[in-house]
């Protein structure tokens, strides 16, 4: 497929246009560092996923030990449930340090002068690929993530008991691995309805609020561009069937929604605006018309962690798409 190829000769609405290769593209000699960096941090995500769709609460042992506080047996047992689920939550939330990490690398490549966001794109696509990985995974962790309750049940008898400090006989070595100031830092983390989005969009925040010498534009035309890249390619079957996967078409639905909420919390006006350079009815629209057990959660996503999509300037028609 080739670089970054055009795949409409003209521009539709003004919004660019472009097949982004995201099954092919491989680093060149000037993306290689910054594509080391980042894979290494990648390669452990399926991992990640796996670790969290296993994920089994303690949920019985709490119980019992709740309802039984004087039966010591069940306390240890309920104990000896939660320790290792916290260490594995622990693991959960590192990564998405790493993952912070990772994005501020790519975000600095991909948006640095001369070069505008497009010739970005267009010259450093093995960046870009990974760029729509990490919000692929994110998008993906905060789905599972969602659906697992017991992660804050667990959490919470985790710091109850730790605070009680009532086990002291009880293996709390845990405290080496979760000290209290790290106990907070996590139970912010899972507080969240989507807590991996919710750190790349302050990560993103953080980045343009950093580089003050860097324009904004810079940022936002990349997400932007992004995300009209994705539309493109889901609404064009000419180039949609191009892809060797139909997973590949899960994959631009979720870099999409992706992009535009961290569009929408980066840009002062949001993505929803009037004057937003992405086409948000284009992209529900795409959405839309995909099977609704593919895009349920996608659409919930653009409903519940978008910022501005109440706003008074947001057009009343876009709000009723995603009624």
């Amino acid at each position: 497929m080739g670089n970054l190829l055009k795949v409409l000769t003209r521009e539709i609405e003004n919004y660019p246009s472009f097949f982004l290769d995201f099954e092919n593209a491989q680093p060149t000699e000037g993306e290689r560092e910054v594509w080391d960096q980042v894979n290494t941090v990648l390669q452990d995500s399926e991992s990640i996923l796996s670790g969290l769709q296993a994920y089994k609460g303690a949920g019985q042992e709490i119980r019992d030990a709740i309802q039984n506080p004087n039966d010591m047996t069940l306390q240890e047992r309920a104990w000896n449930s939660v320790c290792p689920l916290v260490i594995k939550l622990k693991k959960f939330y590192s990564f998405s340090l790493r993952l912070e990490e990772a994005l501020r690398s790519l975000l600095t490549s991909l948006t640095c002068p001369p070069l505008t966001p497009t010739q970005h794109l267009e010259r450093e696509q093995a960046l870009a690929k990974q760029f729509a990985e990490i919000l692929h995974f994110t998008l993906r962790f905060d789905e599972l993530k969602m659906r697992i309750p017991a992660i804050q049940n667990d959490f919470s008898y985790y710091r109850r008991t730790i605070s009680r400090n009532r086990l002291n006989n009880m293996n709390l070595d845990i405290e080496n691995e979760v000290n209290n100031e790290m106990a907070n830092r996590m139970s912010l983390f899972y507080a969240e309805a989507t807590p991996m989005l919710k750190t790349l969009s302050t990560a993103t925040t953080n980045f343009v609020a950093e580089n003050k010498t860097l324009p904004l534009e810079n940022t936002t035309d990349c997400l932007s561009t992004m995300a009209s890249v994705c539309k493109v390619m889901l609404e064009t079957p000419e180039y949609s069937s191009r892809f060797n996967s139909e997973d590949t078409l899960l994959f631009c639905m979720r870099v999409m929604v992706g992009v535009i909420i961290l569009y929408d919390h980066v840009h002062p006006n949001g993505a929803f605006n009037k004057s937003s350079k992405i086409d948000m009815k284009g992209c529900i629209k795409v959405l839309k018309d995909q099977p609704a057990d593919n895009v349920e959660g996608l659409l919930n996503a653009l409903k519940f962690t978008t910022k501005h999509l109440n706003d008074e300037s947001t057009p009343k028609n876009i709000r009723t798409m995603l009624q």
